[in-house]
């Protein structure tokens, strides 16, 4: 049997902690934030984590030209023992939104799941890799949006889909380099994504403008939040795309995936708090420092 630390790299374990930040992005937008909310996060990482394993058993030969050290082909955990994780977690992830969620979770669910194994079998090498792969993440927002107004919740799904786009167009290019014009047409991409989240949240009625002088300066810096929270990203993942096009190998690639990886929540964490939930956005993008600590011990990519 695998050990345990061999399954979490499996399955990239902490970049888990970019996920659930989609869930509440979605919820807080259609107005679903709830006690279903967890549950559905819950779910969305273990779909997540379905991905990760099929992911490695789908590359198991390639990984044995290019990444011999990943553990199925150091021969740590074995191609059925993989599989069959990915089976199992894709099974439970399914059947635990549907748990909390009902019918409309689970219609939600059941394509968020055939989007990731056919991103993994069938699209990942071809040119439709990133838009498949944006596609899962936006599903992923519009699961925590399932028993709210979801149309409400399509901006957030539409900015972390172009954030996915541009980790997974560069992640193509890990193991043999990039030229220069990826990290830029990727960085354009960032800014812009950045500049979507970190719109204040909308104007209060005329009728709540006369308020008392702390309630304006808590109503300030809770306007202000979405943009700081955006702008923290984009320093994070953005100066690792810079760096990338100033030298384009492939461990600075490898560094800026790993940097849009982690510091997605707190992206998910500014579309948050443009809802008016700002202490919760705070809590998401909490995640991102969290997730490059423990992406130190178990590489996020």
């Amino acid at each position: 049997m695998p050990r345990v630390a061999d399954l979490a790299e499996l399955v990239r374990a902490p970049a888990a902690l970019s996920v659930p930040g989609d869930v509440v992005a979605g919820a807080a937008a259609a107005g679903a934030l709830g006690r279903r909310t967890p549950a559905l996060a819950a779910a969305s990482v273990l779909l997540y984590w379905a991905g990760m394993a099929a992911n490695d058993w789908a590359d198991r030969e390639l990984d044995a030209v290019e990444r011999p050290e990943r553990p199925i082909p150091s021969g740590r955990v074995t191609p059925g023992v993989a599989v069959g994780l990915a089976a199992g977690l894709t099974v439970a992830g399914v059947g635990l939104a549907a748990a909390a969620g009902g019918r409309r979770a689970t219609a939600v669910a059941l394509p968020l799941a055939a989007a990731v194994w056919g991103y993994d079998l069938a699209a990942k090498n071809t040119a439709a890799g990133p838009a498949v792969m944006a596609t899962c993440r936006g599903l992923d927002v519009l699961l925590g949006a399932a028993g709210g107004r979801t149309v409400r919740a399509l901006p957030a799904a539409v900015t972390v889909a172009a954030h996915t786009w541009t980790v997974t167009a560069l992640s193509r290019r890990e193991v043999s380099g990039a030229d220069r014009a990826l990290p830029l047409r990727t960085l354009a991409g960032t800014a812009l994504v950045a500049a979507s989240a970190g719109l204040p949240p909308g104007r209060p009625p005329a009728a709540d403008v006369a308020r008392s002088g702390a309630r304006r300066a808590v109503d300030t810096v809770a306007a202000a939040l979405p943009a700081v929270l955006a702008a923290w990203y984009a320093a994070r993942y953005g100066g690792a795309q810079a760096r990338v096009a100033a030298e384009p190998t492939a461990a600075r690639v490898r560094s800026a995936v790993g940097a849009g990886i982690t510091g997605l929540p707190a992206l998910q964490g500014a579309l948050t708090a443009r809802t008016g939930s700002g202490l919760l956005g705070l809590a998401v993008a909490a995640a991102a420092p969290l997730g490059r600590r423990l992406a130190r011990k178990v590489s996020p990519t």
